[in-house]
C-alpha cells in the first residue's frame, strides 16, 4: 500500500455513530463521534429502535465531517457484533460511499477494533502491539479474554456467560438510582466508599477462562433489599472492587499459563481507574508490560475500525485490495480462532 493510503472507518454497532479517516496506517486525521447518551438516558439503557433511527439521522453528516473533502482509498465498517439496525445503517452508508468513490469496502469485527485501539497515542499509531500477548476486551456488551499470537491470529480463551462487566455496572447503577451511563457514576461514588465494606462474590469459575457477572449484580440487589438505608458509596466501592479483582485475576492467570510478557486491555471498561491501577500493579509485580487503550478511545469509535482494516490489509498481502471482503452484517459475529 502507498504511504498515504487513506481508510475511512465507520462504526455504528451500538449507540455511537462514528466515522474516522486514517492515513498511512499512522495518522488519525479525524475521528468524529456522535453519542446517543441523551436519547437513551431516561431508559437507563440502549433502546435498539431509537439507536437505529439516530444512526440513520446522523451518519451522513458524521461521514461528511470526517472526510472534510479528502479522497480515500478504502472504506471499512463494523459488520458485527452489535445491534442489527445499527449494523445495517453502517453497511448501507459504507456501501454507498464505496460505490460513489469507486474504492474497496471491508467489513470488520468490532471487538478486533477494540484491541487495535490500544495502539493509538495522541491521535497517532506510534507503538504497535508486541506479540504474543493476552488481551482483555471489556465493554458494556462484551467481556472476552484472548491469546493473541499476532495480527489476525487469535485464540478466544473465554467469554462472559451472561452479563458483561460494563452491563453489570449499568444495572447496578440503575438499582442504586444513579444516572445512565452507570459505569462512570458507580466509579465516582466508589471514590467516597470503602472497598471492603460489603463482601460481594468473585465469580472466578475455576477450570475455565469464562466470566460471569450476573451473580454480583444479583448480590447487590439482595443486599439493597435486606439493608435499609444503604451507604451508596460503600456499595459502589465494594462492587467495583469485586468486578475489577475478577478481571485482573483471570487475566494474570492467562498470562502466566501462556507465558506471555504483554497484556492489552481494550473496551469501554478499560477506562475504569481502579481496573487500570490494579492491572498495572499486578502486571508490574510479574514483570509484565500492560497496555491500555487511551481513555479517549476506549468507547466505540471508527478510528479503531479503520486501523483494524489497515492491519488486515497488511496481512493479506499485495493483492489485498483485489479481494472480495465479507460485508455481511452479523449481530453475533465472533472472533475466529486461528486455523478455523
Amino acid at each position: 500500500m502507498k504511504k498515504d493510503f487513506a481508510i475511512l472507518g465507520i462504526e455504528s454497532t451500538c449507540d455511537e455513530t462514528s466515522a474516522a479517516l486514517l492515513v498511512g496506517g499512522k495518522t488519525l486525521v479525524s475521528n468524529v463521534i456522535y453519542s446517543q447518551i441523551e436519547e437513551h438516558k431516561k431508559y437507563h439503557g440502549v433502546v435498539p429502535e431509537l439507536a437505529s433511527r439516530a444512526h440513520a439521522a446522523k451518519i451522513a453528516s458524521v461521514i461528511e465531517q470526517a472526510l472534510n473533502g479528502r479522497e480515500i482509498d478504502c472504506v471499512a465498517f463494523a459488520r458485527g457484533p452489535g445491534l442489527p439496525g445499527g449494523l445495517m445503517v453502517g453497511r448501507v452508508a459504507a456501501q454507498t460511499l464505496a460505490n460513489f468513490k469507486k474504492v474497496p469496502i471491508l467489513g470488520m469485527n468490532h471487538l478486533e477494533g477494540h484491541l487495535f485501539a490500544c495502539e493509538f497515542e495522541n491521535g497517532e499509531v506510534k507503538n504497535p502491539l508486541s506479540f504474543p500477548l493476552v488481551a482483555l476486551i471489556v465493554s458494556g456488551g462484551h467481556t472476552e479474554l484472548w491469546y493473541v499470537k499476532g495480527y489476525g491470529q487469535y485464540k478466544v480463551l473465554g467469554r462472559t456467560r451472561d452479563d458483561a462487566a460494563g452491563e453489570a455496572f449499568d444495572k447496578v447503577a440503575k438499582l442504586l438510582g444513579l444516572a445512565y451511563p452507570g459505569g462512570p457514576q458507580v466509579s465516582a461514588q466508589a471514590l467516597k466508599g470503602r472497598r471492603d465494606a460489603v463482601d460481594f462474590p468473585r465469580p472466578l469459575l475455576p477450570g475455565t477462562w469464562d466470566f460471569s457477572f450476573s451473580g454480583i449484580k444479583t448480590s447487590v440487589s439482595y443486599y439493597l433489599r435486606d439493608h435499609c438505608p444503604v451507604n451508596v458509596p460503600d456499595v459502589c466501592a465494594s462492587f467495583e472492587q469485586a468486578v475489577c479483582e475478577t478481571l485482573v485475576k483471570k487475566t494474570m492467570q492467562a498470562a502466566q499459563y501462556y507465558k506471555v510478557k504483554h497484556i492489552a486491555v481494550g473496551g469501554g471498561v478499560a477506562a475504569n481507574s481502579l481496573l487500570r491501577e490494579m492491572m498495572s500493579g499486578e502486571g508490574g509485580k510479574r514483570g509484565l508490560d500492560v497496555r491500555f487503550v487511551p481513555r479517549g478511545m476506549s468507547s466505540d469509535n471508527a478510528a479503531m475500525i479503520a486501523l483494524a482494516a489497515y492491519r488486515r490489509l497488511q496481512q493479506a498481502g499485495a493483492d489485498a485490495l483485489q479481494k472480495k471482503w465479507n460485508i455481511n452484517i452479523n449481530p453475533n459475529l465472533k472472533v475466529k480462532n486461528w486455523g478455523k
